[in-house]
């Protein structure tokens, strides 16, 4: 069986905006004919993603005839609006409202980000919609078995992308033959800046390059920091990696290779 035929039931796509997922996305729409009656795509919007994303998922939408349906967290009933790339928010305000709601910042223990902006705020939406039970397909990659899909009461995790032995560097040559792409930069087959542009399961390479290159989104974090008076990781604080970047910064690519910023983690959340 192809493994990107749709199972049984209803089935929601998982769009991160990103290229993994939208790879995902185009060989279900070729291995069913397009999209199911039976099947939803949806994004969830935190308000932390680059703009290059925003575009992107309109950019899917448009060239392939697709909807997709755009969402976002809010702290009172009904728990979510549906937006669109006109009104999406940009500045964080859907993560502003889930901290100040919670009273906490997310962390590597805590990571109440993921599960209330992407996969809760998709659930209340299919609930409403009046499902009672589902598949959701996640973008995962044969080289990523490490990353589990949320699954409970209600929903189902379909992996197509491990089932059809999918790599990053098969994503990447997919990519390079298609007419538009993701407007971010791809170095090792890895996204530079894809999903929340400072989440904190993301590399101390890349976080630190952020802090360097684009200071203006870096200060949406440490100013979270300071505010809440703990830290998203428990390595250090954001205004101590802007710090370390002020006095080291002329020799970051040295740092890298010789190992002195952790590059464990990829950083790439799916929702």
């Amino acid at each position: 069986m192809n493994p990107y035929t749709l199972p049984e039931g209803n089935v929601q796509i998982a769009f991160s905006g990103g290229r993994t997922s939208a790879y995902m996305l185009r060989h279900i729409l070729d291995a069913n004919g397009g999209l199911s009656d039976r099947a939803v795509v949806t994004f969830q919007n935190t308000g932390r993603e680059m703009p290059e994303t925003l575009d992107f998922v309109r950019e899917v939408g448009a060239r392939w005839g697709v909807p997709i349906v755009w969402l976002e967290y809010r702290p009172t009933r009904p728990w979510f609006e549906i937006v669109n790339h006109n009104s999406a928010s940009r500045n964080g305000e859907p993560f502003d409202a889930l901290i100040k709601k919670e009273m906490m910042i997310p962390n590597m223990h805590q990571k109440r980000c993921s599960i209330e902006l992407k996969s809760k705020t998709a659930k209340r939406y299919l609930v409403s919609c009046g499902w009672k039970k589902w598949t959701s397909a996640v973008g995962f990659r044969n080289d990523e078995r490490h990353r589990q899909p949320f699954s409970d009461n209600r929903q189902t995790g379909w992996l197509p992308l491990r089932d059809a032995g999918v790599s990053r560097h098969t994503v990447s040559a997919f990519w390079r033959s298609q007419k538009f792409d993701l407007r971010l930069p791809l170095i090792g087959g890895k996204t530079i800046g894809g999903n929340c542009d400072g989440c904190f399961l993301k590399s101390e390479a890349y976080l630190s390059a952020l802090a360097r290159d684009k200071p203006e989104r870096a200060a949406w974090w440490e100013a979270h920091e300071a505010k809440a008076g703990h830290k998203f990781s428990a390595r250090y604080s954001r205004a101590e990696l802007r710090d370390f970047m002020d006095r080291q910064g002329d020799a970051f690519d040295t740092l890298v290779k010789v190992g002195a910023l952790c590059q464990a983690n990829d950083g790439e959340c799916t929702g």
